[in-house]
């Protein structure tokens, strides 16, 4: 049960046993020698109250219908229940949804129609496990799958100081356009992306394989395109009664003005992707992340020769990024009216939205069937050195017990299999069928 810094120190003062770690000591303010990790010679009288019960949860959507792709849905989703006050925990992201929710209502009121149609969520239940998010992706996962854009989160808006994103690789440069256009709300005369830039020695955007918000079920199961937006990168009152209303006001966000910026990235986001007549997705840059995370793997495993098939598969993704950025610059330059144009352009789009579901495996990742994405899900053993390929950090995280034979064919076994699905989005970008690169299923040994 979390407790606040003043009653965590008071308790610690009067325990024994082995002295704090120093990250204890600089966070509660303790001298070196005060304190111990316990146990005694202190009782602390703890009393928890709860309200077991069943209950009905509603989630609550909006839907602005597309001119010219209503089928295709950009989604944007926040949660709204709270374990106490929830200033922070959801509701400065619930504040920013429904402001964009105002916004887009004087737009539509100006004439404005998205291109494609834009979906707000508010969802029930995260706190209990992202119930509210995840049963409405398994009830229309069908449709999701060949309908859905993107997914843009937002849980707690602003719980501190300067930008933090997550995002899927091919959202990476669409998210740094957009931090160009929106002023920074802590320093005047800068936009967001000079300060994010400046407070992290160059833009950092993590990869979404935690599963701790709405954006989980999104990619993890439904292989949809996802990005995830806070202010701050930590909030000491998480989850405690101290998430109220004037921590925001005096401490979190004074004039509100971060919650300003969150709506301004988060909502023209949103209208890129709904209205570009392109989708704004670089799958070279997709390719140039995956790289990296081949080199730390390569590292890992002492550059083993397994790391070649994913390297091939890679660099054809790569060269596919690119092929298809050429074709979608000769449609753009054409002048598009008539309607065979119209169907190219839908279905170059249609290659960009479906490449990140070919990173899915249909029975999911060994033992743990529901994460299903390759690249992206989380690890079973959350102390994995790998924050991606998730299948990989399994084999190694099971090593116990196991011959150094069977310890290679586990983890050659995964290597293929996340090679393959880079291999399949290669071939779904150049809209071929993904049995076109033969070599890849033939050129390495699987052991059961």
């Amino acid at each position: 049960m979390p407790v606040s810094g003043k009653t965590a120190s008071a308790i610690i003062r009067t325990l024994g046993g082995p002295a704090l770690p120093a990250e204890w000591q600089t966070g509660i303010g303790l001298p070196v020698d005060v304190g111990g990790v316990g146990p005694g010679p202190t009782l602390v009288n703890f009393t928890y109250q709860e309200d077991r019960k069943m209950g009905m949860i509603q989630d609550i959507f909006a839907i602005i219908k597309g001119y010219e792709e209503p089928d295709r849905y950009v989604i944007l989703g926040n949660h709204r229940d709270a374990w106490t006050y929830g200033a922070v925990d959801p509701n400065s992201g619930t504040s920013a949804l429904l402001d964009i929710a105002r916004r887009l209502g004087i737009m539509l009121q100006s004439g404005w129609t998205p291109r494609r149609t834009i979906i707000l969520c508010s969802w029930d239940a995260e706190e209990f496990g992202m119930i509210g998010s995840t049963e409405w992706v398994e009830e229309n996962l069908e449709d999701l799958h060949s309908k859905a854009v993107a997914y843009l989160n937002v849980d707690c808006a602003v719980q501190g100081i300067g930008l933090f994103a997550g995002s899927t690789p091919q959202l990476d440069n669409l998210l740094v356009d957009v931090t160009r256009q929106v002023k920074d709300p802590d320093v005047e005369g800068k936009t967001v992306h000079d300060t994010w830039n400046k407070m992290t020695g160059g833009i950092n955007i993590e990869r979404l394989a935690r599963t701790d918000s709405d954006f989980a079920p999104f990619l993890h199961h439904a292989g949809i395109p996802c990005v995830d937006l806070y202010y701050g990168k930590e909030f000491p009152g998480y989850h405690t009664a101290l998430d109220s209303y004037h921590w925001m006001e005096k401490h979190g966000d004074p004039l509100f003005l971060r919650h300003v910026a969150i709506v301004e990235i988060w909502g023209l986001l949103a209208i890129r992707l709904a209205d570009d007549p392109v989708l704004p997705f670089d799958y070279q840059a997709y390719a140039s992340q995956l790289q990296e995370h081949a080199n730390t793997f390569s590292t890992m495993m002492e550059n083993s020769k397994w790391v070649n098939l994913l390297n091939r598969s890679i660099e054809d993704l790569s060269d596919a990024g690119i092929e298809f950025l050429k074709e979608a610059k000769k449609l753009q330059d054409l002048n598009i009216s008539d309607g065979y144009s119209l169907m190219r352009r839908r279905l170059l789009n249609d290659r960009l939205l479906l490449a990140e579901r070919s990173f899915l495996q249909s029975d999911g990742l060994q033992g743990r069937g529901w994460f299903k994405h390759l690249l992206y899900s989380p690890p079973e053993d959350y102390e994995s050195k790998l924050s991606f390929f998730p299948g990989v950090a399994d084999a190694i995280s099971r090593w116990d017990n196991r011959s150094t034979k069977e310890q290679q064919a586990a983890v050659r076994h995964e290597v293929w299999k996340i090679s393959r699905a880079i291999q399949r989005a290669a071939d779904v970008l150049r809209g071929e069928f993904s049995n076109r690169n033969e070599s890849l299923y033939t050129s390495v040994s699987v052991a059961p």
